[in-house]
């Protein structure tokens, strides 16, 4: 191994169905006398927090909830939080549910922790200074991987996206429980499912940052995704199905946290901050042309040869390894999964495409990242093949 690296990721994951009942216990042991749960009104109403908000007021400790997260969490809601934690004497932090949520928590952690920044003074990378409070994450999507990652996006203005990274965002416990994502529709945990492919992908893939271990943990991601995600789609109540769904979207995220993600996810985000599509079914709609894009750079189509066995060993065997194999292999699975395979099944016209990749070339936290150069001609082009597929 000649290529020195650093990897970073949560000091303690636990994964056990039924795990999320010991959150009290866990949150307790980091001191913490008055905990807030940081939910979405949809899993509140379906009664995901209940079991954990019981467990924490077991331990005899009090329990608030904020459940007003939004898709592409809103910084007025992220700022909302911060000001009700602060005047309750909130003192420890439990996300519950999907990227937004766990976004939200994190951040929410760190800025009501002890800092004396604003939220404008944290955007960018490695810009927080302080320290955060005690913060748990139980993701409800197996899809994100935002449990193990010093990253969170926040919706600033009208459509804009900014991301707040630093070591503090890493959360203490990430608790796996596979049972909270029994719930999830099968489209949901199709796209959800994909975003995670994703994460492994670019982190094995991508340009900077790409490591040995991240590697590992990429190649491990996409084999419980791939054996699991028809699986999960079919029987939403296979529990063994969820639970390696929940630990391959970890691994991926453990993977992305320390080599980042590129083109596939700066081409998303116009899409679901503009149009408001979800962030995984974004993704998926954009990864077969970038994957094709990609493959004319010489590294980059080595690189996906280690891969399309993994995630579609049929295919390749009779096919081969091509990264165009992988590629038409996307797509397939969304029509089997019954996805949407294009951007004109989403609401985006063609004349909205040239907006979307003048927005997609000012995400210069990721766009620099991809194997390949995307130049804003390239994001057009990937952007009409991603319209007419």
């Amino acid at each position: 191994m000649s290529k020195g690296f650093l990897f970073s990721t949560v000091p303690n994951i636990l994964c056990e169905l039924g795990s999320s009942t010991k959150v009290g216990e866990l949150i307790k042991k980091l001191g913490t006398k008055h905990a807030m749960i940081v939910t979405d009104p949809g899993l509140r109403k379906l009664g995901l927090t209940d079991k954990i908000q019981a467990g924490i007021e077991k331990e005899g400790l009090k329990c608030s909830v904020f459940d007003k997260v939004a898709e592409d969490p809103p910084e007025s809601i992220v700022l909302e939080l911060i000001q009700k934690c602060k005047e309750i004497g909130v003192d420890g932090i439990v996300g519950v549910g999907g990227g937004s949520s766990m976004d939200t928590a994190k951040v929410t952690a760190f800025m009501a922790g002890k800092t004396s920044q604003t939220m404008a003074e944290v955007y960018g990378v490695g810009k927080t200074v302080g320290s955060r409070l005690p913060l748990i994450q139980v993701p409800t999507t197996a899809g994100t991987g935002s449990e193990v990652t010093d990253i969170s996006v926040i919706t600033t203005g009208v459509a804009e996206k900014k991301g707040v990274v630093g070591p503090q965002l890493y959360a203490d416990y990430a608790v796996l429980d596979g049972d909270l994502t029994l719930s999830l529709p099968p489209k949901v945990s199709a796209a959800t499912g994909i975003d995670a492919m994703v994460h492994a992908i670019e982190a094995y893939t991508s340009k900077f940052k790409k490591n040995v271990l991240s590697d590992v943990l990429a190649r491990e991601a996409l084999k419980l995704l791939s054996e699991n995600i028809r699986r999960v789609c079919e029987d939403g109540q296979d529990r063994d199905a969820r639970g390696g769904m929940l630990l391959g979207s970890l691994y991926a995220g453990m993977a992305f946290a320390n080599s980042p993600c590129a083109a596939v996810h700066a081409l998303a985000y116009p899409i679901g901050s503009h149009f408001h599509v979800p962030h995984g079914l974004s993704n998926s709609l954009m990864l077969p042309h970038v994957l094709r894009f990609n493959g004319g750079e010489p590294k980059a189509a080595l690189m996906y040869r280690d891969l399309t066995g993994i995630l579609f060993p049929a295919e390749a065997a009779i096919q081969g390894t091509d990264v165009m194999v992988m590629a038409d292999g996307f797509t397939q699975l969304s029509h089997d999964l019954k996805i949407p395979v294009n951007l004109s099944q989403v609401g985006i016209k063609e004349t909205d495409l040239e907006f979307l990749a003048t927005e997609a070339m000012k995400v210069d936290r990721l766009m620099p990242n991809n194997p390949r150069e995307v130049k804003l001609q390239d994001a057009l082009d990937l952007y009409t093949k991603a319209y007419h597929n």
